[in-house]
């Protein structure tokens, strides 16, 4: 009778558990319920109208009305318009783009995109992370120092793309300093670099903050316990710091990730807004085409892009460790509570 009493114990805890996480998980569900609703008008409403439109196309003139008309469906003529620059001929037949066409820059801009995300997001996990290494440790001055590394953060993007047109002008600082005449602005990798570097400049503080909070969290008996242990500085950062740090750091590459993939004003306000320029990206052919009044067509290009952002992010998420909800956590725990149950199933028995 006292086993089948712990037993029937046992079994109201864990209906009074289940029932208390699904109360929770219906209080969680209302009160997320009216921002799910904002964030659908802000941010999905906007998705679904420029897919919609990118399979319509463009408002043409009508000759007899002079009035603009819209288009009809264009199936997937716009995206085949920048994968592939085919073009309409007046003909009414579809061949290659000339050049000079704004579909015709498209790889070129993809090209300077992954290029700009690969090597800014590479260079800022390096100096990010020895930035975080050294205002993480104790001294003198440490609040001073943080202050003064989110500086550059700080400052507007367009402050900071004009700050760097003046250093990388002709006679700027940098061609003063180096006393080589290099055309920064025109020469198409001199010009790519300067972006990088401008970029690496302003958005490094932000890795930095990321992967300082992540070590913070490192509890100092792990450290306290390895050098105990015998083990080295290098040792403590290859078998410490960096697995423990890694979910931080994988948040912070993501977001840099993506919002290199959608850079636009820097190379715009600092090189030059052309869409055939060395540094154009494709976030700049999107507002060419705008500019152009090919919204249908932009709506296309904007929702390669869309594609492309979710993709890597799905990719970083799923496969890289990148948990930005922390539902990889929620997982483990669930598996870990079933994993007890199922354990806690054959003691019953045995005691039954």
């Amino acid at each position: 009778m006292a086993h089948s009493a712990e037993q029937l114990a046992a079994q109201s805890a864990r209906k009074s558990a289940v029932h208390a996480r699904r109360k929770q998980a219906r209080n969680a569900a209302l009160l997320i319920t009216p921002a799910l609703a904002v964030l659908a008008v802000v941010i999905g409403y906007p998705i679904v109208r420029a897919i919609y439109l990118s399979f319509k196309a463009n408002k043409g003139l009508d000759p007899t009305t002079g009035m603009f008309t819209e288009g009809g469906f264009a199936g997937l003529q716009h995206y085949l318009y920048w994968l592939t620059q085919r073009c309409m001929t007046p003909s009414g037949t579809v061949g290659t783009c000339p050049p000079g066409v704004l579909s015709t820059d498209f790889w070129p801009a993809m090209g300077n995109t992954v290029f700009f995300t690969v090597v800014t997001v590479s260079l800022e996990i390096v100096l990010g992370m020895a930035m975080a290494l050294v205002m993480n440790r104790e001294f003198r001055g440490r609040a001073l120092l943080r202050a003064s590394v989110l500086i550059p953060w700080a400052i507007p993007t367009a402050v900071t793309a004009k700050l760097w047109q003046f250093i990388f002008a002709d006679r700027g600082i940098i061609n003063s300093l180096l006393g080589e005449p290099i055309r920064w602005t025109t020469d198409p990798w001199a010009a790519r670099f300067a972006v990088v570097i401008a970029d690496v400049w302003k958005t490094t503080p932000f890795m930095a903050l990321l992967i300082l909070a992540g070590l913070q969290m490192i509890p100092k008996d792990v450290y306290e316990a390895a050098r105990v242990d015998g083990a080295s500085t290098l040792q403590q950062f290859r078998l410490i710091t960096m697995p423990l740090v890694k979910p931080a750091l994988m948040v912070a590459i993501l977001f840099r990730t993506l919002d290199a993939l959608r850079m636009y004003d820097l190379p715009v306000i600092m090189i030059s807004s052309s869409s055939n320029s060395p540094t154009a990206t494709i976030s700049q052919l999107v507002v060419e085409d705008m500019r152009q009044n090919n919204f249908n067509s932009a709506s296309a290009l904007s929702t390669l892009i869309f594609l492309l952002i979710f993709a890597v992010a799905f990719i970083m998420i799923r496969f890289l460790g990148a948990d930005v909800s922390g539902s990889r956590q929620r997982r483990e725990e669930k598996k870990a509570w079933r994993r007890r149950q199922r354990s806690s199933l054959p003691q019953a028995e045995g005691a039954r």
